[in-house]
């Protein structure tokens, strides 16, 4: 040893020649230059410093305070070994190879604590309490200390290398053994090969026995059931030869019976021959009286609905709503028919009190009085089902080939829409005009089927707002152009008049009628009125088309059943104030007067026979040409409400309703051909 050089060093040196290389970084204590400061420099030297982690499986922690003695955390012998036992038991001979072959490549590397120059080993006294600091000066007392740590890891070292040594015995114990499990397990898949490959021979032949034992199986019971079968026959043959035996003599008997019946049979036959004949000559004679009655009786059925007129007039009260006053009494009255009370009611009184009239004395003037008679009046308490029965005639014409029109005519709220369509919810009981009108149709028609009569219903609904006709039966793109409908006539030289870009839909039931309501009441143009949250601003006109044939007879019948729910007939207020709103108010009330003063005198036209009658004023009564001469028949419903607050506008429709009715036009005339 060099005298000259430093303790400090010497045993610096040692420890790093016991102590293999680490990559990480380490913080060593004291390098030899440290040595060489001042003691004032090498008391501040000394302070402690931050634990460091070192060493192999296992954290030893170093604590370099002053008064303490760091304290050495060794790695247990058997750890290793039992963590190489264990994989070696769970993933087999490769699995423990390759660990054992990781361990000895492994080396242990043992944690050494590294004190700094300066500090004392001596113990920690008892009692918790830290042992005096050495002075900066006493280098010798420092000297012991080192010495002391040397010592100590000098024999922590020998006793690494020892476990390192027994380690390593055990790493070529595990690796022979791997060895030998590895060759032991190739033997073993080798001979697990041939007896799988030999199982898989058997399962074979064992499943081919098996089914050739199912074949044989089948083939037994097959033979088993024939035979069974055959016994069985054998029995039922030797019957059925006796029975037919005896048959035979039994039908030997009856044959010659038989032979005696023919010949009274033979002559029995031609008599049932002619009889057949006459028969038949009698069913269709009586087809040919069946045929005759049936145009009779649309003949009467004609001359009775002329006898009653071809234009009639029947007059509506709507009941009182509920929250709407109460009517004073006597401002209706239903005067009984010449029969008595039980005749159904054909007339009117509407009693008016003008409160600008008075006698000399002050007193105010009695009411008026106005009465009026029609082909039939509906009190408030008369049902759906009894309006509907009073035209049920009516429209059984259309299928005789006659053009019938009705409308619905009176002020916004008087009931016009419900007396043509219905009410709200589906009520059976509140179905209108015109699901009942077609519903009596395809009834009459069905019933005239079994007498050769073939009919085809095609509809169309419309409307006309502001003298523009509107399709209430567009759909999709199609809604909203109701302004490129017009009116043309079906072809060169024809009478029929057509609705351009209108549908027309085939029914043959009443829920594809239903259907259609649902969207023509969803298209209507409708606004809110002095008289009507919800008042119908537009004529509406339900068309239905009605084709019928009897092909044997080759006869062909053809008419059109209009439907017309009219507008309201409210008269304009002078002293309105007019803004944006009742401006389009305004415009619909005159479009609406208008069509329905052309409709009044198109009725008188024809009721006075002139040679012209103005059609083409008003699209709605062009569009009614075909329904309103004297080939049609024609109703109209003139409705009018109970409330003493529109006496002035049903006295106006009473009015108007009484002159179409005085009215007459000529004799209808069926279209055949």
């Amino acid at each position: 040893n060099d005298p000259s050089r430093s303790p400090l060093l010497e045993v610096k040196g040692n420890i790093e020649l016991k102590r293999p290389r680490i990559k990480a970084p380490s913080r060593l204590p004291l390098s030899g230059s440290r040595l060489k400061r001042r003691p004032d420099q090498m008391e501040d030297g000394l302070e402690p410093e931050k634990k460091r982690t070192r060493g192999l499986g296992a954290t030893t922690k170093i604590t370099t305070s002053h008064p303490r003695v760091p304290s050495l955390t060794t790695v247990p012998q058997t750890q290793g070994q039992t963590t190489a036992q264990k994989v070696s038991k769970k993933t087999g001979p490769r699995c423990s190879t390759a660990i054992a072959t990781g361990l000895k490549n492994q080396k242990p590397v043992p944690a050494v604590p590294v004190q700094k120059p300066g500090t004392s080993a001596v113990p920690p006294m008892a009692g918790g309490k830290k042992p005096s600091k050495r002075p900066a000066w006493d280098l010798k007392g420092q000297l012991c200390d080192l010495n002391a740590e040397l010592k100590r890891c000098r024999e922590r070292t020998q006793t690494l290398d020892q476990e390192n040594q027994q380690l390593q015995d055990q790493l070529r114990d595990a690796q022979q053994q791997a060895k030998a499990l590895g060759t032991e397990r190739r033997t073993l898949e080798g001979h697990l090969a041939k007896v799988q490959a030999q199982a898989e021979q058997s399962q074979q032949e064992l499943k081919n026995l098996r089914a050739c034992v199912l074949e044989l199986e089948e083939r037994l019971s097959t033979q088993e059931g024939l035979v069974q079968e055959l016994q069985k026959k054998q029995v039922e043959l030797q019957e059925e030869r006796r029975g037919l035996t005896s048959q035979l003599e039994e039908k030997e008997r009856r044959l010659q019976t038989s032979e005696v019946a023919l010949s009274s049979s033979r002559a029995e036959v031609a008599s049932l021959w002619q009889e057949t004949a006459a028969q038949a000559a009698l069913l269709a004679e009586r087809e040919e009286r069946l045929h005759g009655l049936e145009m009779e009786r649309r003949r009467l059925h004609n001359q009775l609905q002329e006898l009653k007129g071809n234009i009639r007039v029947f007059c509506r009260v709507r009941p009182v709503l509920p929250g709407e006053p109460t009517p004073p009494p006597g401002l209706l009255l239903f005067p009984s028919g010449p029969g008595g009370p039980s005749d159904p009611p054909t007339r009117l009184s509407l009693s008016r009190s003008d409160e600008r009239r008075g006698t000399l004395s002050g007193a105010l003037a009695p009411p008026t009085r106005h009465d009026f008679s029609f082909d039939r009046v509906f009190p408030p308490g008369s049902g759906q089902d009894e309006v509907f029965e009073e035209i049920a005639m009516l429209v059984q014409s259309a299928l005789d080939g006659y053009p019938v029109c009705i409308f619905a005519y009176g002020q916004t709220g008087s009931g016009k829409t419900f007396t043509m369509e219905g009410g709200p919810g589906g009520d059976p009981q509140l179905e209108g005009l015109i699901p009942r009108a077609l519903r009596h149709l395809f009834s009459v028609a069905q019933e005239l089927s079994g007498q050769g009569w073939t009919y085809s219903f095609v509809a169309s609904y419309v409307e006309i707002y502001n003298e523009t006709v509107r399709d209430l039966l567009a759909t999709g793109t199609r809604k909203g152009q109701g302004g490129e409908c017009e009116i043309r006539r079906a072809g060169p030289g024809s009478e029929e008049l057509t609705v351009t870009n209108a549908r027309y839909v085939p029914v043959s039931c009443e829920k594809e009628v239903e259907a259609l309501l649902h969207l023509a009441r969803q298209n209507r143009a409708v606004a809110r009125t002095a008289q009507n949250e919800r008042s119908s601003r537009s004529h509406s006109v339900f068309q239905l088309q009605i084709s019928g044939e009897h092909s044997s007879r080759g006869l062909q019948c053809g008419a059109s059943l209009s439907l017309v729910d009219l507008a309201g007939s409210e008269r304009l207020d002078p002293g309105l104030a007019l803004g944006p709103g009742e401006r389009e108010r305004l415009r619909e009330t005159q479009a609406i007067n208008s069509s329905l003063s052309t409709l009044g005198l198109v009725i008188m036209a024809l009721s006075n026979k002139e040679s012209h009658v103005p059609y083409r004023n008003s699209k709605l009564t062009y569009l009614l040409q075909n329904s309103l001469g004297g080939s049609a028949k024609m109703l109209m419903f003139v409705n009018i409400s109970p409330l003493e607050e529109n006496v002035s506008e049903s006295l106006n429709s009473l009015r108007f309703a009484s002159k179409v009715n005085q009215c007459v036009i000529g004799t209808a005339q069926a279209n055949r051909k």
